[in-house]
């Protein structure tokens, strides 16, 4: 291995480092009681850009742009929604 590519590679892991004590962080945030709806969505948005980060280092043709993640983040959450509509006009 050439001294170029270990340099790389260190700095690779100290991202990762990086990015897993920032996730530590989100997590704790979200088990934080009296939390807005806001700032909940919020940090689960931000754990799932964590999460596609970490895809985009380790693979790098796997991960979405950053746009297809926030669409199909949106899709989610209206799927989630129209769900918690049908449960709450059957009940």
């Amino acid at each position: 291995m050439t001294t170029e590519i270990k340099a790389v590679e260190a700095r690779r892991q100290e991202l990762l480092g990086r990015l897993n004590a920032a996730e530590s962080a989100l997590r704790a945030g979200l088990h934080t009681h009296g939390l807005g709806q806001i700032a909940r969505a919020h940090l689960e948005r931000a754990m799932a850009h964590l999460a596609e980060a970490y895809i985009a280092i380790n693979e790098i043709n796997h991960a979405r742009t950053v746009q297809r993640l926030v669409d199909d983040l949106v899709r989610v959450d209206q799927v989630v929604e129209d769900v918690r509509r049908r449960k709450f006009i059957h009940i």
